[in-house]
């Protein structure tokens, strides 16, 4: 059952046809899901400032409703260094096509993976887990399985991907929160459901997953 936050960003987002990413992440995060320190910046000075409460580096991207593929268009930098190139980024932005402001969020760093949800017309929502980033669709390394997961099925997930091993620690290197993703999987997995009769799809791409915890780096959410 959606909370009446949750039903309102449904509701607002629903001419456009997607939600913007701040109100995906805030979306995401009043349903329990992890997501970056962040702020919907509308001026170049409030960018700034929040930059310089959380630490720089920072991501920036661009918020317009006529961008969905942010990447594509060049509306996505990170490991901004500085409030000087805080603002030329801003400046560059707003020149961007229906402008609504910039997301400016903290630097995260982990394993890159994707989790996804479509809702299947006759068996409802299908939830993926794969190998994420910006070569998702040239690893193709990913796996499905419908709604409800639980902790069994999240684990037969993960084995089931070819590059497994780089999840549970490889060479040296230490795996991943395991029990981090699996919550994070699980509450998705409800979430998708709950909002089943609303969406389409929605993708979080990168999720970054580290010995400490999952985060979703970025998502969109596509409606009905």
């Amino acid at each position: 059952m959606l909370i009446t936050s949750v039903e309102q960003i449904l509701a607002k987002s629903k001419s456009q046809g997607w939600v913007l990413e701040p109100e995906a992440k805030r979306l995401l995060s009043l349903a329990g899901l992890p997501v970056p320190r962040y702020c919907w910046a509308k001026t170049a000075s409030e960018a700034g400032h929040f930059a310089g409460e959380i630490g720089f580096p920072v991501v920036a991207k661009v918020v317009s409703a006529e961008i969905v593929h942010k990447s594509d268009q060049g509306g996505v930098v990170v490991g901004i260094a500085n409030s000087g190139q805080l603002a030329d980024v801003f400046d560059r932005f707003s020149r961007f096509p229906g402008f609504a402001g910039v997301l400016v969020e903290e630097m995260l760093t982990g394993l890159e993976l994707i989790i996804g949800a479509k809702i299947d017309w006759q068996f409802g929502p299908v939830i993926l887990l794969g190998m994420g980033g910006t070569r998702a669709e040239i690893y193709r390394d990913v796996t499905l399985r419908m709604a409800p997961l639980n902790e069994a099925c999240i684990g037969t997930m993960i084995k089931s991907l070819r590059a497994h091993q780089l999840l549970e620690g490889y060479r040296g290197e230490a795996p991943i929160n395991l029990a981090a993703l699996s919550r994070l999987m699980m509450l998705f997995s409800q979430l998708a459901m709950d909002m089943e009769e609303r969406i389409e799809s929605i993708d979080l791409n990168p999720v970054l997953c580290s010995c400490e915890r999952c985060v979703i780096a970025d998502a969109r959410i596509m409606l009905k």
